[in-house]
């Protein structure tokens, strides 16, 4: 009786806990749809300004044409990080498997119970005659041991030599040992990428109290390695958890000033201000010179140059991180953003904005941005078929009052036109 009611009591607390979960889903999306619907509503206003000041004369038409244009890639770029954050709902399949499993399966077990299981009896392996499985101090000195046999069997293996160091770091209850960190820089000297030793020799500099040194480390390990590898996130939520405790800046998108300068610029007119954010963009850009291998400080200084309205060079400073790495479909948006912003109206991406419009076209099918300006540039290759499908795709995506809706049709009828 006493195992009915618990295995009751935990289909109960698994109903539960489904609720606010699936609650979660539906307000996630309202919420991303409620401030899309904000900021559409802040460019009508300004589409509709720039229309009063046209008629009125205080401002020409290639000037009206250039804002417009604008306030349009704006609404394409807002619609393309709404569609990001919140994704299209699953369909009732999807969306009531997850809960129905999670309910059906503690029921099941209880009935298979009720069938077939004696509650009075005391639990026994599945297989006659087997052994206990060893406690975790064994465990762990069987794996030193290997480890051990494997090193010295393999001296010259990078692989070999930080399996030891990690093998060792696990018997000292995660502490880097001494013995450890001579295995690890036997592995670095056979293979300098090694990432194991390296993120085990950053958590030796952050237990010395070199916090400093363990995050450089680590930004060095994280540049070199792949973005999709399966360790990143583990190292970054470290890297965080680190800086945050020595109050060290983590990846930060503009260099920090210090409290002194920071009080300097206080008072400093907005425009001075404006040029001490410059001198200490120019001197990361500086500092870059002498560390190209650093594709965190890349991707730092491009979103700097992108804040600071410098299209030019925060594209430079993207396709420098890339080559290190490719960067994700993310800042891919941001990378094609750079790229677009000071084009003037009509006028089709370059060559090197479509490729990046391309990869992103590639990652986000979808992507508002990449199926404007491909069409744009697909149109002016004369490729008018190619054109007309991304943009009506484009327009199926927008809501039915977007401003940008009447002058997508009019580019869609010129395309479909012979």
């Amino acid at each position: 009786m006493l195992e009915f009611l618990l295995a009751l009591l935990t289909t109960a607390t698994v109903g539960a806990l489904l609720i606010p979960l699936l609650r979660a889903r539906v307000t996630s999306a309202d919420r991303s749809s409620g401030r899309f619907e904000g900021e559409l509503a802040i460019y009508r206003d300004q589409l509709a300004e720039i229309e009063r000041e046209r008629a009125s004369g205080a401002l020409g038409e290639n000037e009206a044409a250039a804002a417009r244009l604008e306030i349009e890639r704006r609404i394409l770029a807002a619609d393309s990080v709404t569609r990001t954050a919140a994704p299209p709902p699953p369909d009732t399949l999807h969306r009531l498997l997850p809960p129905a499993l999670a309910l059906a399966i503690p029921l099941l077990a209880l009935g298979l119970y009720l069938k077939i299981g004696h509650p009075g009896l005391p639990a026994a392996p599945f297989v006659a005659g087997a052994k206990p499985p060893m406690d975790q101090t064994m465990d762990v000195a069987q794996l030193v041991a290997q480890a051990r046999s494997r090193a010295a069997a393999e001296p010259n293996s990078a692989e070999a030599q930080s399996a030891l160091g990690e093998a060792l770091t696990l018997e000292a209850d995660g502490t880097v040992t001494p013995a450890a960190i001579e295995a690890f820089n036997k592995a670095i000297a056979l293979q300098s990428g090694d990432a194991r030793s390296l993120y085990y020799l950053g958590l030796h500099d952050a237990q010395s109290g070199d916090s400093a040194a363990a995050l450089e480390r680590w930004r060095e390990l994280e540049a070199k390695s792949p973005p999709n590898a399966p360790f990143l996130p583990m190292l970054r939520a470290e890297m965080a958890r680190v800086a945050q405790a020595a109050g060290l800046p983590n990846n930060t998108t503009m260099p920090q000033p210090s409290r002194d300068q920071q009080d300097a610029m206080a008072a400093l007119t907005p425009e001075q201000r404006q040029q001490a954010i410059r001198g200490m963009v120019e001197g990361l850009a500086a500092r870059m010179k002498d560390n190209p291998q650093d594709r965190g400080g890349w991707l730092r200084l491009a979103n700097a140059w992108k804040v600071l309205g410098e299209s030019a060079s925060a594209v430079d400073a993207y396709a420098k991180a890339d080559a290190l790495a490719p960067v994700d479909a993310r800042l891919l948006v941001d990378w094609a953003e750079a790229h677009v912003r000071g084009l003037k109206p009509g006028e089709p991406p370059s060559p090197a904005a479509i490729a990046v419009l391309e990869r992103l076209e590639k990652a986000e099918p979808r992507n508002g941005l990449a199926l404007f300006y491909l069409g744009a540039a697909s149109f002016a290759a004369g490729d008018k078929a190619a054109a007309a499908r991304r943009w009506k795709t484009l327009l199926a995506l927008l809501p039915a009052d977007a401003p940008i809706r009447a002058m997508l049709e009019e580019r869609i009828k010129a395309a479909d036109s012979p």
